[in-house]
C-alpha cells in the first residue's frame, strides 16, 4: 500500500528567530520591572529591619552608661544591615543616607567608649532618609 506523499511546509528560520526575538524584547521590560520591585522589595524589608535596631538601640542608649554592651549590641547589628543595604544599591540618595547611618553609629561608639550616653538623633534621621529613599514612587 502506497503511502500518500506529506507535503511539508517550508522552515522559515528568519522568521522563527525573528519572533523569538519580539518575544524577548517584549518580556525584558517585564522582567526588568519585576527586578525594580524585587530591590524595592528587598531595600524596605532591610529598612524596616533598620528601624527595629534602631528602636532597639534606644531603649540600649536609654540603660547604656549601666549596661554599654547592650548598646554596643545593637550598634552591630544595625552594622550588619547596613552592610546588607549598602551592598544591594547603587542609588545615590540611598547611599548617602547610609553614610550618614554609619556616621551616627561611629558617634554613638565614640561616646560609648567615652562612658556617656550616646546622642542618636543622626541615627534617627538617617533612618526616616533610609526609609524615604526605599519607598517605591516618584522621588522629587
Amino acid at each position: 500500500m502506497a503511502r500518500p506523499h506529506r507535503r511539508l511546509r517550508p522552515r522559515r528560520p528568519a522568521a522563527t528567530a525573528l519572533a523569538a526575538l519580539a518575544a524577548a524584547t517584549l518580556a525584558l521590560p517585564l522582567l526588568s520591572a519585576c527586578s525594580a520591585v524585587q530591590k524595592a522589595m528587598d531595600c524596605t524589608h532591610t529598612a524596616t529591619a533598620l528601624v527595629d535596631g534602631v528602636d532597639t538601640l534606644r531603649t540600649a542608649a536609654d540603660k547604656a552608661v549601666d549596661d554599654p554592651q547592650g548598646a554596643n549590641k545593637a550598634l552591630d547589628t544595625l552594622d550588619a544591615d547596613l552592610r546588607k543595604l549598602s551592598a544591594s544599591t547603587d542609588d545615590p540618595e540611598l547611599s548617602k543616607a547610609i553614610d550618614k547611618m554609619n556616621g551616627g553609629i561611629k558617634d554613638a561608639r565614640t561616646a560609648l567608649r567615652d562612658h556617656k550616653a550616646p546622642d542618636l538623633t543622626s541615627i534617627g534621621q538617617a533612618t526616616s532618609d533610609i526609609t524615604a529613599a526605599c519607598t517605591p514612587g516618584d522621588k522629587e
